[in-house]
């Protein structure tokens, strides 16, 4: 008796262990996408990654009029510290009761930039296939409500605010430079 093959309709690609994702350069990617995004919207060119990475001006004895904090290197007179974050998909609306989570992590390092500087931050954070988010100190929703002319939806948690990073880059520009 002749045996006959089974064929096997299955696909085994999922099964396969996911290649490694090099966060350096997926962030790296983000930053300069995110440059951009503010070159293109305030007509200029001077929005850029930071050398090296967003702790060179923890991590190297510069002047202190050469320190650059944050990941983009900005104008002059621009209002923030600019934080870009790429991922962290592991993150929901659950995080923001966790102390622990990446989510406080990353504002934590932002606000100490912000103290070193003596400016504002922003985290610009977008997960992956989600849209663009900002979050910021929720000190400016008074500001932001007097330079749009539109109400925007938002999320307000402890002492921050969460906008979706188009609808600020709405904002008139006095909003966003001093």
């Amino acid at each position: 008796m002749m045996s006959k093959k089974i064929k096997d309709n299955c696909d085994l690609e999922a099964l396969k262990p996911k290649k490694r994702v090099n966060s350096r350069a997926k962030g790296q990617s983000f930053e300069r996408k995110i440059c951009k995004f503010l070159n293109s919207r305030f007509e200029t060119k001077e929005f850029c990654r930071t050398p090296g990475s967003g702790a060179f001006a923890t991590t190297h004895a510069l002047p202190e009029y050469l320190k650059i904090h944050g990941d983009l290197v900005t104008p002059k007179n621009f209002r923030f510290i600019v934080e870009c974050k790429k991922g962290y998909n592991k993150e929901n609306l659950s995080s923001l009761f966790n102390d622990r989570s990446a989510f406080y992590t990353f504002i934590k390092q932002c606000e100490k930039d912000s103290q070193r500087a003596g400016v504002p931050s922003i985290i610009i954070w977008q997960q992956d296939r989600n849209e663009i988010l900002a979050i910021l100190n929720n000190q400016l929703v008074d500001d932001i409500t007097l330079y749009s002319n539109k109400e925007y939806k938002h999320l307000i948690f402890n002492k921050y605010i969460i906008y979706k990073f188009k609808d600020l880059l709405d904002l008139d520009n006095d909003f966003w430079f001093t």
